[in-house]
C-alpha cells in the first residue's frame, strides 16, 4: 500500500517519511489510531516505504520488485502478527495459519476493525488472541537474516490482544537485531501492556477531519454528497463507520428511535417489549445496534445546534431536524448530557458482547427516569 492510497493523515505521513530520511527512526513504533482513522493503512504504507528500492521524496515508488511484493503482502521481510482463533480445540494457532485470509482482508477492508477481522475468519463469539506460541514464532522469525531488504519488519496489528505472554517480546523489542523494526498498530492505549508501551515510540493518529471524510465518501465510495455529509457527521472521523452507514442506508434509524421514545413516554409496555425483541435480535446485529445508538447521540447534538445554526448547515433531513427540535422540549441540557453518557456506555458494552436484550431493557428504564427528571436507580 502506498501513502497516496490513504485518506488524509498527511502530517503523519510526513512525520514517518522524515524520520526515515533523517535516520531518526525508532526501532519500535506504536501507531495509536482510533477506529477508522487509518492506523493499519499507515502501517502497511510505511512498511512498504521502508523496503522500497527506489524511495521517492514523499512515498514508495510502487514499481520496484520490493514494492510489488509489499503491495501484495508477500514480501519475505515484512512479517505480520494479529489476533487469531484456534481452528479446532487444542490448536495453538499462529498468524501465519491465516495468511491467505489476512491478505484478502487487508486488501478489501484496510479500515476494518478487530471485530470485522474475527468475523471474516469465522470466529463468531470466540475471542481472538495473540498467543505465547505466536510470540515464540515472532522471536524465531526476527532472529533470521533478512532475505531481500536491508530491513526486517514486524507489523503487529492490535497489540491489545497480547496478554502477559507479550512480556516474552520485551528483550527483542528493547534490543532488536540490527535493522529490525517493530510497527505496532493499536486503537486503545489503555489495553496495551505497560511494559510494551514504555518501550515504543508513540505516534498518535487523529480521527479524519469531516471534510476529508466527506471527500473520500464521494470520490471513493461514489456516495451522493448529501448522504456522504450525513454519514460523515454521524461517523465522527471514522471511515469504517461511515462506510457501514452508507451500506445500510435502508436502515430507518429515525423511525426506530421515534417508536422507542413513543413507547417509553406512553408507557406502552407490550409495544416496548416487542421493540426490544426486534432491536436485540441477531438479525439486527451488534453493529446496527451500535450505529442506532450513535445516531441517537448525534440527533441529541443536533437538537442543540438547531437552536443556533441555519438548518441548511446541518446534515440531517428536514424530518429529523423537526424531531431534533422536539427533543429540546422533552429534555434540557442536563438531561441530554445524562442521556448521551448513558448511550456512550451502552455502545461500549455492545462492543464487548453485552446481552442486547438486557441492555436495551435497562436503557429504556433509565431513559424513563431521565425524562421524568428523577434520580437514576443505583445498580
Amino acid at each position: 500500500m502506498l501513502f497516496s492510497d490513504i485518506i488524509g493523515q498527511e502530517n503523519i505521513r510526513l512525520q514517518l517519511v522524515q524520520a526515515e530520511q533523517q535516520n531518526r527512526l525508532s526501532h519500535a513504533m506504536l501507531l495509536l489510531a482510533p477506529e477508522g482513522a487509518g492506523g493499519l493503512p499507515l502501517g502497511l504504507a510505511f512498511a512498504q516505504y521502508l523496503v522500497c528500492e527506489n524511495k521517492q521524496e514523499k512515498d514508495a515508488c510502487g514499481q520496484c520488485s520490493a514494492c510489488t511484493k509489499a503491495s501484495q503482502y508477500i514480501h519475505p521481510d515484512i512479517h505480520f502478527s494479529y489476533p487469531v482463533i484456534p481452528r479446532k480445540p487444542g490448536d495453538k494457532p499462529l498468524s501465519t495459519d491465516y495468511a491467505a485470509e489476512w491478505r484478502e482482508f487487508i486488501s478489501t477492508h484496510p479500515y476494518g476493525n478487530a471485530y470485522d477481522w474475527l468475523q471474516f475468519i469465522g470466529a463468531e463469539n470466540k475471542q481472538g488472541n495473540i498467543t505465547a506460541n505466536e510470540c515464540h514464532d515472532i522471536i524465531r522469525k526476527l532472529s533470521l537474516k533478512s532475505f531481500e531488504s536491508p530491513y526486517k519488519i514486524l507489523l503487529m496489528w492490535m497489540p491489545e490482544y497480547l496478554g502477559n505472554e507479550g512480556n516474552r517480546l520485551l528483550k527483542l523489542i528493547e534490543e532488536p537485531p540490527a535493522n529490525t523494526f517493530f510497527i505496532l498498530v493499536a486503537e486503545n492505549q489503555e489495553q496495551i501492556l505497560a511494559t510494551i508501551l514504555s518501550r515504543t515510540h508513540l505516534v498518535k493518529v487523529n480521527p479524519l477531519p469531516k471534510e476529508e471524510l466527506v471527500d473520500a465518501l464521494v470520490n471513493r465510495a461514489k456516495a451522493a454528497p448529501a448522504r456522504a455529509r450525513q454519514a460523515a457527521t454521524i461517523a465522527m472521523g471514522n471511515y469504517r463507520e461511515a462506510m457501514y452507514l452508507l451500506q445500510h442506508a435502508e436502515d430507518d434509524y429515525h423511525e426506530l428511535l421515534r417508536n422507542w421514545l413513543n413507547y417509553i413516554f406512553t408507557g406502552n409496555r407490550p409495544a416496548l417489549q416487542a421493540w426490544i425483541e426486534q432491536i436485540a435480535s441477531a438479525k439486527t446485529g451488534r453493529e446496527n445496534q451500535k450505529q442506532f445508538l450513535r445516531y441517537f447521540i448525534n440527533l441529541l447534538e443536533h437538537s442543540l445546534r438547531v437552536q443556533f445554526l441555519d438548518r441548511q448547515l446541518l446534515a440531517f433531513s428536514e424530518e429529523e431536524m423537526d424531531f431534533a427540535a422536539k427533543l429540546n422540549k422533552l429534555a434540557n441540557l442536563q438531561q441530554m448530557e445524562q442521556i448521551t453518557e448513558l448511550l456512550d456506555n451502552a455502545c461500549y458494552h455492545i462492543e464487548r458482547n453485552a446481552n442486547a436484550k438486557l441492555l436495551f431493557h435497562a436503557l429504556s428504564i433509565r431513559l424513563q427516569y431521565i425524562f421524568r427528571n428523577k434520580p437514576l436507580p443505583q445498580v
